[in-house]
């Protein structure tokens, strides 16, 4: 009797088994995610971000370190200029590095609290959890939601996740607009949790003076020069002939003469045009000014400081992607958003200007080159 009953527990189980036992469906999943945030203390995680938000696809390396309560630093770097830049927070603010030119930016935020980002679990957990109306598959090795995007880019409008089955690390993210089109993918390499991190790797000396300094990318320089006529022997027009006769091509480091390349953003709102750019002063520094003007109105200066600069700002922190940016003014009137990128500053004005118009422009900056 103990024999069958044995048997028949067997067959049971076994039959349980083929029926899918043992398989979560997306509530339980969700539940366990909500354990896996609250129980949170730290991680460290890599992988590759390509940006689908400019002419060209940027290819970037990106690497997060988090530990409780609120210390974060973000490296990102750029693939094909190998170009750093580090986002940092510890209980002194919010920081943005450029280590190798000795430039930093200094916030007074909550950030990330108050914006997500692509690349931190906390973001990707959040997203899943808030999202009454997921959606749920199952592969092989990893489950996957298909959520709403909450990020400050309003173009950006839902995400799909790849978790790890066995620990509920993030394996894959991908970002998609209102036409399903991909602008942001993320593939993490390595992810680990409970990782453990020297007292001060999140110290803001530590990450501007341990970086390993390269020498600068090549660049144009705003000089004296004129003409048209691009390296190739094409013809520039528009505003790029103009900024092309703010600058030539030039190989090294920038000169003490404050020279620097001239970034042409690749994206113009409709009905917008580009007047001549400008050579203006900021200070002692020289700049480079670009109006626009017709739907939307706006200027944008670009500068190259050269010296140790700390530059201390008060706003709303916008998530550009390859960087944050700084959002200062207020609501109806005079706004600038303010960011670095290759080592140049860039200051975007404008009286009329929507967010999401000011941060595609922002973004189209990235994978341009300096003329």
């Amino acid at each position: 009797m103990r024999r069958v009953t044995w048997v028949l527990a067997i067959v049971m189980c076994v039959a349980w088994v083929a029926a899918g036992c043992g398989k979560k469906d997306a509530e339980q999943v969700v539940k366990d995610l909500d354990h896996v945030l609250g129980k949170l203390e730290s991680y460290q995680g890599a992988g590759k971000m390509t940006l689908q938000t400019g002419q060209q696809a940027q290819e970037y390396s990106v690497e997060v370190w988090y530990q409780t309560p609120h210390y974060y630093r973000i490296a990102l770097t750029n693939a094909a200029k190998d170009i750093t830049q580090i986002v940092l927070r510890n209980d002194e603010g919010v920081f943005v590095l450029t280590p190798h030119l000795n430039k930093m930016f200094r916030f007074q935020s909550d950030w990330p609290e108050n914006s997500g980002q692509v690349y931190l679990y906390q973001s990707l957990i959040q997203s899943i959890v808030m999202d009454n109306d997921r959606q749920f598959t199952e592969e092989k090795d990893a489950y996957v939601f298909d959520v709403v995007a909450n990020y400050q880019n309003q173009l950006l409008s839902r995400q799909k996740i790849w978790l790890n089955k066995k620990d509920y690390s993030p394996r894959q993210v991908q970002v998609t607009d209102d036409n399903n089109n991909v602008m942001v993918s993320v593939n993490f390499t390595q992810f680990e949790f409970g990782k453990k991190f020297e007292k001060d790797s999140f110290d803001m000396q530590r990450n501007m003076t341990s970086w390993n300094l390269q020498t600068m990318p090549t660049s144009a320089t705003v000089g004296d020069a004129t003409g048209s006529t691009s390296a190739d022997g094409s013809k520039q027009t528009g505003a790029a002939a103009n900024a092309q006769q703010l600058g030539t091509t030039g190989q090294g480091q920038n000169s003490a003469d404050d020279s620097f390349g001239v970034f042409e953003p690749s994206y113009v709102p409709d009905g917008v045009k580009a007047q001549a750019p400008q050579q203006v002063k900021i200070g002692e520094e020289k700049a480079v000014m670009f109006r626009y003007s017709g739907t939307y109105n706006y200027t944008l200066i670009e500068s190259r400081p050269q010296a140790k600069t700390v530059t201390s700002l008060s706003g709303d922190i916008l998530d550009l992607g390859y960087t944050l940016g700084v959002l200062t003014g207020t609501e109806g009137g005079m706004k600038t958003l303010t960011w670095t990128y290759d080592g140049v500053e860039f200051r975007l004005s404008t009286g009329d200007l929507p967010e999401t118009e000011m941060i595609q422009i922002a973004q189209s900056v990235q994978g341009q080159v300096g003329k």
